[in-house]
């Protein structure tokens, strides 16, 4: 699909600020401090999550059949059309601009970097640390050179650390990479900054991408709002679908950048998705919540709205599904 003339573009403040279409709450102030003081000192247990078993070799040596596999967090490696993609890929033990301080990772990696075959394409969503990992970032420069898709004003921040094989896209945009994958940014409804000068100076987005005859939407993170029914008016339907389920409480506070899995649902509904998989959670402590609960929340939602569990999934770590378990054809 050629959205080319439907291309609106993202808002932004009289100041150059990127902001969301529908809803731009501050998510700061005295809310962000009772956060930040409950992260602190309330009680949580740390739950033990395997790794599956996965084969590297094979994910080396395949370029014809598609599959997922879910390294962690946002982190997937999607093989379609003879490529490998990297969504948000965060390798680091911790989430954080230094590796001895932060969000630390709770979870196994589903890969290691050296068990990753060589990566073609790399799809950003924003810069936040948990999504945006300069160690990961320069480790896959120096082995594989990938290309770079990027939301709006982050490619300045590749720039500066030698990294030129970048293309941005705004909302709507497309680019083609490799003759045999289209890539769309789409809306999301977040924010984006790394320190506490450059707030929303760079854009936040999901991607709708085709490779292989399928149709992906990787939705990045993201609050629920009308843009969902947006994407799917000119994108349904939606082969496969990778939608957050995680780090929604306290829900006043995360309500307005963060799904939870009732949300995820109706997403998965607005884009006209055949089939999800939930992502974003169990992966490192962001929010208050147990980080085993997301997908037993998603599985009640999906009971309340009626859908089998087989067409909203969750993955263990390190799992791949080929592309029976995706219904791809």
């Amino acid at each position: 699909m050629d959205v080319s003339t439907l291309k609106t573009g993202a808002p932004k403040t009289a100041e150059g600020r990127f902001r969301n279409n529908y809803r731009n709450d501050p998510h700061g102030g005295t809310s962000l401090l009772a956060f930040l003081r409950d992260m602190r000192t309330k009680p949580w247990q740390k739950p033990v999550f395997q790794r599956a078993e996965n084969d590297p070799v094979w994910l080396t040596a395949n370029r014809k059949e598609i599959s997922i596999t879910w390294i962690g967090h946002a982190s997937f490696l999607i093989q379609a059309a003879g490529l490998n993609i990297l969504t948000d890929p965060v390798l680091s033990k911790r989430s954080s601009p230094v590796q001895w301080a932060g969000p630390a990772r709770i979870a196994p990696l589903g890969l290691e970097f050296d068990e990753l075959p060589p990566v073609d394409v790399v799809l950003i969503s924003h810069n936040h640390y948990d999504h945006l990992d300069a160690n990961t970032v320069r480790k896959l420069v120096r082995r594989d050179a990938p290309e770079f898709i990027v939301p709006l004003g982050l490619a300045d921040w590749f720039r500066q650390r030698g990294i030129n094989e970048v293309r941005e896209l705004d909302w709507w945009q497309s680019d083609h990479v490799f003759d045999a994958l289209t890539v769309y940014a789409v809306p999301a409804q977040h924010f984006s900054g790394r320190t506490a000068s450059d707030r929303n100076r760079s854009l936040w987005c999901g991607f709708v991408f085709e490779a292989a005859g399928q149709r992906f939407y990787f939705a990045g993170d993201t609050g629920y709002g009308p843009d969902f029914e947006e994407i799917g008016r000119r994108f349904s339907p939606i082969d496969v679908s990778l939608i957050p389920i995680g780090a929604y409480l306290p829900r006043e506070f995360m309500r307005a950048v963060h799904v939870n899995p009732e949300e995820a649902v109706k997403i998965h509904l607005d884009v006209g998705s055949r089939r999800s998989i939930g992502m974003h959670w169990g992966t490192f402590r962001l929010t208050l919540e147990p980080l085993e609960e997301p997908p037993q929340k998603l599985k009640s939602a999906l009971l309340a709205a009626g859908i089998e569990p087989q067409n909203f999934l969750v993955m263990q770590h390190g799992q791949t599904l080929r592309k029976e378990g995706l219904g791809a054809s």
